[in-house]
């Protein structure tokens, strides 16, 4: 099930699922949750003979589609407040899971508002897998800066509760399940499952592409560094014919603050923007760029809580040269002037710097990303990535001679 594949709009029906996967998120959408909610999605499915999906709607995005033994359900109320719409959600979703509570053996939740009607019951005959890929209570005080210390404790509450409640924990980097170990998550209860990208053959270059160009492709919050991006491309205007591609992953409207930045540095004329591309129109950015830039910075929600970045894993198994921000959750991916070159973050000039070298050393930029992109083929592919999550489904639905959960 593929986040572009296509699904067949139906009447729903009730078939009796084995498995469900729950999350918060808009599915299909050009965010690389969606690409992963998909890989996940899909290895839980082919393990149980289908299952039920279901995800946030909106957009146009039909309530119901049913795609062969898989049926996919979409919240789409409106609710403004972020957190009522997500308490919302985790009622919506208990009604959808209890024509299944029967037959159910697995369901695997990707946040605390999917987890929370899946781990309370206390008459429960399924086991939980909760996929951490993010912490609110962290992330929302960059995102909703707005949100009351109270109501972040409140979430952090949340969080501990599911998690305490969950038969596994999935993660995709060691640096989460750090974090989730100084919470209180026992460390053998936590399975790391990378994040993967398949390694793709030669792609067509896009329509209007410059000659010469750097990429950055994601969103747009303050921890993702466009800003320092921006800066960093400043420094680079000797280049002649160089540009920026901005493939986000978010609406334009999303974007105006660091165009506006742009305008400020004067560079505004030497970036392009691309919005909400299907993802392999993105592929297609990413293949045939000059290097691929990953400015994370180094705040809390980066260094402590960790992340998984999709685009520079995406980047690698392109064949795409890399420059990123030398954090924790990177040097799990590549190593420095090995697969790529690292920086400090948060340091415009240093990133400049960087890129530069990788331009006027093709050779050398080449090399690193012919060893990146065998760093993926090797152990770093969506199909090893599935083969980890599979042996989790089989340890935690193990069961004895009498039919028992071991």
């Amino acid at each position: 099930m593929a986040a572009e594949h296509p699904v067949t709009a139906g009447s729903p029906a009730q078939p009796a699922h084995r498995a469900a996967y729950l999350a918060f998120d808009r599915f299909p959408s050009s965010k690389g949750s969606a690409v992963h909610i998909a890989q996940m999605a899909d290895e839980l499915f082919a393990a149980f003979g289908g299952g039920l999906l279901g995800v946030l709607g909106g957009g146009g995005l039909p309530g119901y589609q049913r795609e062969g033994d898989r049926e996919i359900v979409r919240f789409g109320e409106q609710v403004p407040n972020l957190i009522d719409r997500a308490e919302a959600f985790s009622a919506w979703a208990a009604d959808r899971l209890r024509p299944h509570l029967a037959t159910l053996e697995v369901c695997h939740v990707r946040d605390p508002w999917s987890a929370l009607p899946v781990v309370a019951r206390d008459d429960r005959r399924y086991r939980v897998v909760y996929e951490v890929n993010g912490l609110p209570s962290i992330e929302m005080a960059h995102t909703w800066p707005w949100a009351s210390p109270a109501a972040l404790a409140k979430i952090a509450e949340l969080e501990r509760y599911c998690l305490a409640r969950s038969d596994a924990v999935v993660v995709p980097s060691r640096v989460i399940a750090g974090a989730l170990e100084r919470r209180g998550v026992p460390a053998g209860k936590i399975a790391l499952v990378p994040n993967g990208a398949p390694v793709p053959g030669p792609a067509p270059r896009p329509a209007g592409a410059p000659d010469r160009y750097l990429v950055y492709v994601g969103a747009m919050q303050p921890w993702q560094g466009v800003d320092v991006l921006l800066r960093a491309f400043a420094r680079l205007a000797d280049l002649p014919g160089l540009r920026l591609v901005v493939c986000a992953s978010v609406p334009e409207r999303r974007a105006k603050p660091v165009r506006r930045l742009a305008e400020r540095l004067g560079v505004a004329d030497r970036v392009d923007w691309r919005f909400t591309l299907p993802h392999h129109e993105v592929a297609a950015w990413l293949a045939h760029a000059q290097v691929s830039v990953a400015p994370l910075t180094g705040c809390a929600r980066n260094l402590d809580q960790g992340c998984a970045p999709l685009k520079v894993i995406e980047s690698m198994a392109a064949g795409v040269p890399v420059v990123a921000s030398d954090l924790p959750a990177v040097r799990e991916l590549l190593d420095d002037r090995v697969h790529g070159r690292l920086v400090p973050a948060d340091r415009p000039a240093e990133l400049a710097r960087a890129i530069r070298i990788l331009l006027e050393y093709p050779d050398e930029a080449r090399a690193l990303a012919a060893r990146a992109r065998d760093r993926i083929a090797a152990g770093l592919t969506w199909g090893h990535s599935r083969a980890a999550l599979a042996e989790v489904y089989r340890t935690i639905t193990r069961r004895d001679d009498e039919g028992r959960w071991c």
